[in-house]
């Protein structure tokens, strides 16, 4: 049979269970030890033989007894918990059979009687850490292990019992609700859970209540919602509540289990309050020199609401010259600022009453308009000592230029404002008349000239007068004078710029050479107009004429077209200008008017006569250009010539062997002791070098003065030698300005004396015999003396 069919028999086997019990014999069924509640399966030949119309087939083959087994949680004994047996058919006695248990906790938590088949439970289970097993039985051959029948998998439970209680997951709760809410309003709602099983009996089915918060809140039992439950809750009288909530299971029946909650409800303000002012009557003093936009005073209105709700707007409604005043509100303290906004004069006006209202932003939520209140604010104006107050803040003066000194410019006035009313003196602000153009009666205010004006340098002049109080003189006022320098005829027009004219040779009679307008510094009230002509001199000038244009300018025209740089390269032409001012202002003018070359177009192409003598076609900007260049080269060659004349050439003799003693005498102006290279003795160790020329080391040499020496090789006198040398150096006019007396390692060729220097002399004088210097004659007689002397002298 189909394992489809199989199925569908299992499905059906309640509807058959009396058939199965009434049909099949009874040695074919098999005990059941089990639960109450039980599956039984019995044999699948008979149940297909019912199937197919009570056909009954010969096949016949075993069943399992299958109970549905359950085990209580939490169940705790001396013994392990009987759950439940399996069997089957096959187990007759003949055949020895062994019960196999495989699965989830088998072995651990599920133990099985190998023979029996009893399931026992080794371990107190919790339904809420796993709720069932699934498990896999098995018969083998006790003796082989050799599998009966293949495997079957069954289920074990664990029945739930109340050991959970309800826990508030996410409590503790905060919530609001809008004070004065209506009754019923719903404020939150709080969830419980219990971990038992909600399927099985009550134990999972919960009740909330309310422990705390009566009579001001209510709970829903069932949904855990809290609503409110008092009309009337103010948040001005009290604005937190604590409210505890219990859940219950088994339904709230006596022996379930419970657990609570917190939930703290705020009440969340609403406009509900007016500003009330602290009191109904304000009175400031404020003196009168009190600035524009000064705080004067302050009021405030409370509001016992809060946030929003609180902030009020103050305004003026009424008053006697309510718009000298202004009211701002603070933003952090909420408070009215009396504000000034035009000046006080207590000479004026010494109190104000003014009317001021406080009104809430926000509306009232019933009547829809804003609350107010109101309050009356007294000003009274304290005298102050004010400054004087000028009669204008600024005047504006007029004054001709050239003007006499002294003149009277015009006059300032001031006043003190006071009740007193002291005198005022005037100054001027010597900051703004650092040239001290003028002065100011200190007692009138009457403004002079001290210096001429010129109304060409300076067209206004702007000074600041001070008013000052004789009483108080920290009390000033300052006020700004303007003075205009007004214009007087007094600067001739000349031309308008620097005109250099250009006429063409080959131009015709009555050609425009050049267009001439004048500039005046003065400003006619009128307007300029100007008058030009030739000085009577040039009144019948051959050469050129001048024209009108009616504009205040004339064009200079030719007279003919004879015009040749050779003979005139550059004519002048004075032109007469005269203005139309009172009286009337001229001036001479020169215009220079140069004769040049043109093109047949009438383009100027040169104007000097040198181009008439330059075959080359070179101007003379050119020639001179070129002429300079050539004066540098010339300059730069000459200083070069001049360096490398003076240019020291080092003629020092880099010789080891070279040794020399010079002696100074230091009873004269001479170099002194650093004098040590003056004189060179390599030419006396040869004297045959050079023809007896020395160089001079201490001088520049001169290669063009080169002396020439007498005496051969042979026979050379060293005293005459000497002493020719002696005499060439002090008639040297290029010798140094010193005296030196030059000692030679040399003695002559041929001496029997030998070098009479002890630094070439290798043995100490000690060593030296010198009374052979005695035989030498007169002249070497002192010389042996002083080296011809005793141990004891020497030692003295």
């Amino acid at each position: 049979m189909p394992k489809r069919s199989e199925e569908m028999l299992t499905d059906v086997w309640t509807s058959l269970l009396l058939v199965w019990i009434t049909c099949v014999p009874y040695t074919s069924m098999t005990p059941i030890i089990s639960q109450s509640k039980s599956l039984q399966t019995g044999s699948t030949a008979l149940l297909r033989g019912l199937v197919e119309g009570q056909r009954i087939l010969s096949r016949a083959k075993r069943g399992w007894v299958w109970n549905q087994m359950f085990v209580l949680e939490e169940f705790s004994g001396p013994d392990p918990i009987l759950v439940g047996r399996l069997h089957t058919d096959l187990d007759v006695g003949s055949t020895p059979i062994k019960y196999v248990l495989a699965g989830e906790g088998a072995g651990t938590i599920f133990a099985i009687n190998e023979i029996t088949g009893d399931i026992h439970a080794m371990k107190r289970l919790d339904r809420e850490e796993k709720a069932e097993y699934t498990l896999t039985a098995q018969v083998t051959n006790r003796d082989t292990d050799q599998p009966l029948e293949p495997p079957s998998e069954f289920i074990i439970k664990v029945q739930d019992i109340n050991d959970n209680p309800p826990q508030f997951v996410e409590g503790p709760y905060r919530a609001s609700v809008p004070e004065m809410s209506q009754v019923g309003t719903s404020v939150t709602r709080v969830t419980a859970t219990d971990a038992d099983d909600p399927v099985y009996g009550n134990s999972a089915k919960l009740v909330y209540s309310i422990l705390e918060g009566q009579p001001y809140f209510s709970i829903d039992p069932n949904t855990a919602i809290i609503k409110i439950a008092l009309h009337g809750m103010d948040r001005e009288m009290r604005e937190e509540y604590l409210v505890v909530i219990q859940a219950k299971d088994m339904g709230g029946h006596m022996g379930g289990l419970s657990g609570t909650t917190t939930v703290t409800v705020t009440l969340t303000d609403v406009n509900d309050n007016p500003p009330k002012f602290s009191k109904s009557l304000y009175e400031f003093v404020i003196p009168e020199e009190l600035g524009i936009g000064k705080p004067g005073g302050k009021v405030k209105a409370n509001d016992r609401d809060i946030g929003e709700n609180a902030k009020s707007t103050y305004n003026i409604i009424d008053g006697d010259e309510k718009d000298v005043f202004e009211i701002t509100t603070d933003a952090q303290t909420q408070e009215g600022i009396l504000r000034l906004k035009k000046p006080l004069n207590f000479e004026t006006k010494k109190s104000y009453t003014l009317k001021v209202e406080a009104a809430n932003i926000r509306f009232d939520p019933n009547s829809g308009v804003p609350f107010k209140d109101t309050a009356t604010v007294k000003i009274a104006v304290e005298d102050s000592d004010e400054p004087p107050v000028f009669s204008k803040p600024t005047f504006v003066l007029q004054v001709d230029e050239n003007a006499p000194i002294n003149t009277v410019i015009g006059t300032v006035t001031a006043r003190d404002p006071d009740v007193t009313g002291s005198l005022v003196r005037y100054f001027i602000d010597r900051h703004t008349d650092l040239e001290r153009q003028f002065n100011i009666n200190v007692d009138d205010g009457k403004i002079t000239l001290a210096k001429p004006l010129d109304r060409e340098t300076d067209m206004w002049h702007n000074i600041t007068v001070t008013a000052t109080e004789i009483r108080n003189h920290s009390q000033i006022s300052r006020a700004i004078v303007a003075i205009r320098v007004l214009d007087i005829n007094d600067n001739a027009p000349e031309f308008a710029t620097e005109y250099e004219a250009f006429l063409c040779e080959n131009g015709k009679p009555g050609q425009v050479i050049q267009t001439v307008s004048a500039v005046d510094k003065d400003e006619p009230i009128q307007g300029h107009y100007f008058e030009y002509r030739l000085i009577p001199e040039m009144l019948n000038n051959p050469n050129f004429t001048i024209k009108n244009n009616g504009d205040n300018s004339i064009s200079v025209l030719a007279k003919h077209d004879t015009f040749r740089r050779q003979k005139q390269e550059m004519y002048f032409l004075p032109i007469i200008v005269t203005d139309n001012g009172n009286p009337p202002m001229s001036s001479t003018n020169t215009l220079t008017i140069r004769v040049c070359g043109c093109s047949r177009e009438g383009i100027v192409q040169s104007c000097n006569v040198e181009a008439y003598v330059l075959p080359i076609g070179l101007s003379m900007g050119a020639l001179i250009a070129i002429l300079a260049c050539i004066i540098l080269l010339l300059v730069i060659v000459v200083l070069f010539v001049t360096l490398r004349r003076h240019k020291n050439k080092p003629l020092i003799i880099k010789d080891d062997e070279d040794v020399r003693e010079n002696i100074i005498r230091y009873d004269d102006e001479g170099g002194g002791e650093e004098d040590t290279e003056a004189f060179d003795i390599a030419t006396l160790q040869n004297p045959d070098g050079i023809n007896g020329y020395l160089p001079r080391k201490d001088i520049k040499p001169d290669l063009q003065f080169m002396p020439r020496q007498s005496g051969g090789p042979n026979g050379v006198d060293v005293d005459e030698f000497i002493n020719v040398r002696l005499h060439e150096a002090d008639n040297d006019p290029t010798a140094p300005p010193y005296d030196s007396i030059q000692i030679y390692g040399y003695e002559g060729r041929g001496s029997i004396a030998g070098s009479l220097s002890s630094l070439e002399t290798a043995s100490s004088d000690s060593d030296q015999n010198y009374d052979y210097l005695r035989e030498w004659g007169p002249r070497f007689r002192r010389l042996g003396e002083l080296y011809s002397v005793g141990e004891s002298d020497k030692e003295t």
